[in-house]
C-alpha cells in the first residue's frame, strides 16, 4: 500500500524542474544571492563607519565643551546636524528612502546595486551609530582620564583604549544588526534590483508556482542567517577567551 501517491514524487520533480532547471532560472537565484550578499556586505561596511564617527562625534560634543565662541558655534551645528541625520533615517521606512534615491537623487544611475549600498549603508549607519554610542558610553570614564594621565591625546585615548572595548560589548549587538540588514535587503527589488525575494518573484510569475521559488529563498535566507549566527557565536567565546587570558 503506498502512502504517499505515485503523481506527488511527478509533481514535486517537475515543480522544481521549473523552477530551478528549465531556461537555467537557477541563474536568476545565484544572480539574487550575489546582489542580495554584496548589498548586506558593502551596506555594512559602509554603516560600520558611519555608525563610529557619528558615534565617536555625538560623544564628544556631549560631554567635551569648546574653548571659543566659534568651536561652540561649530560644535552646536554639528551636534544638531547629526541628531538630524539620526532622526531623519530611523523615523523613515528603507523603502522610501530607496525610492528618494532611486527615482529622484541618483536618476542617471541605470545599476540599482550601488545605489541600494549606498542607501543600506546611510540607514544601517544609523543604528549602528546608537549601538556604538551605547558601547562606548558603557566604557568607564576612568579609562579616558587613564589614557590621557599616559600622555594619550583624545584621540589616541579613544583609538587605542576606548573602542577595542567597546566593540568587545556590542560585538552582539553588530552582528544583530547584520543579520537584519541581510533579510531587509529583500525590499531592495523596488528599485529594480534582483535579489533573491526579486528573482523568486520573477519565476512565480513565469511558472505559476509560488510554492517552490517562495520556499526555496526562505531556506536561503534561513541558512545564511544560521551560519552567520554560529559565526557571531564563535567569534564572542573566542573574544571572551581572550579576556579571561
Amino acid at each position: 500500500m503506498n502512502i504517499i501517491p505515485l503523481n506527488f514524487f511527478n509533481e514535486f520533480y517537475d515543480g522544481l524542474y521549473k523552477t530551478f532547471i528549465e531556461k537555467a532560472r537557477y541563474e536568476l537565484f545565484l544572480e539574487g544571492l550575489f546582489n542580495t550578499v554584496i548589498i548586506a556586505i558593502g551596506a555594512t561596511v559602509i554603516g560600520v563607519l558611519i555608525g563610529v564617527i557619528v558615534a565617536i562625534l555625538k560623544v564628544y560634543t556631549s560631554q567635551k565643551k569648546a574653548n571659543s565662541l566659534i568651536g561652540t558655534i561649530v560644535q552646536t551645528i554639528v551636534d544638531k546636524f547629526l541628531s538630524l541625520y539620526l532622526t531623519v533615517i530611523r523615523g523613515t521606512p528603507i523603502v522610501v528612502q530607496l525610492l528618494i534615491g532611486y527615482t529622484l537623487i541618483f536618476t542617471s544611475v541605470q545599476n540599482g546595486v550601488p545605489i541600494a549600498i549606498l542607501i543600506f549603508g546611510l540607514n544601517s549607519g544609523a543604528y549602528v551609530a546608537e549601538i556604538v554610542r551605547g558601547g562606548i558610553l558603557s566604557v568607564d570614564k576612568g579609562q579616558m582620564e587613564a589614557g590621557r594621565s599616559l600622555g594619550l591625546t583624545n584621540g589616541a585615548t579613544m583609538k587605542s583604549i576606548i573602542l577595542p572595548q567597546a566593540i568587545k560589548n556590542i560585538l552582539p549587538a553588530i552582528g544583530n544588526e547584520f543579520i537584519a540588514l541581510l533579510k531587509e535587503t529583500s525590499v531592495v527589488g523596488y528599485v529594480a534590483v534582483v535579489d533573491l525575494t526579486k528573482a523568486a518573484k520573477g519565476i512565480q510569475g513565469v511558472t505559476f508556482d509560488a510554492f517552490f521559488p517562495y520556499l526555496s529563498i526562505a531556506s536561503m535566507y534561513l541558512i545564511m542567517v544560521i551560519g552567520l549566527s554560529a559565526l557571531f557565536k564563535k567569534l564572542e567565546r573566542r573574544m571572551a577567551r581572550s579576556d579571561r587570558r
